[in-house]
């Protein structure tokens, strides 16, 4: 079992749901079922995945956890372009939040490598 609270990318992707769920207070409210619900769930879910990951077992269960909090960073990051096309984020907050995404998404990237180098270095032992 791992400390969730000890990973970089977890403390990266908390910050960024905030932010989210600070942004997403002004969307119009015909989007609380859309829009509003999507990035919110997408941004705390790359989070979720990287605890419940966390709690698993194994190195293959952590990896495959990453890989779903890696697919929600880049719906988020989609979402964020999408939401600043609609005029629902401006410009600036745009281009404030899509390099945490694009950040998170390399660490997410990078954590896994090191995995599955940990991974065939206990399978060639």
């Amino acid at each position: 079992m791992r400390d969730y609270k000890k990973y970089d990318i977890w403390k990266l992707s908390h910050l960024l749901t905030l932010e989210v769920y600070r942004i997403t207070e002004s969307f119009p409210k015909e989007e609380i079922f859309g829009l509003t619900s999507q990035i919110r769930r997408a941004s705390s879910s790359i989070g979720i995945n990287i605890v419940e990951g966390c709690g698993r077992g194994s190195d293959e269960d952590f990896k495959r956890f990453l890989r779903n909090a890696s697919g929600s960073a880049f719906e988020v990051e989609y979402i964020l372009l999408l939401s600043k096309d609609l005029n629902y984020i401006s410009e600036d907050k745009f281009l404030e939040l899509t390099p945490k995404a694009e950040e998170l998404k390399m660490k997410i990237s990078k954590l896994i490598l090191k995995i599955e180098e940990d991974i065939n270095k206990k399978k060639n032992r």
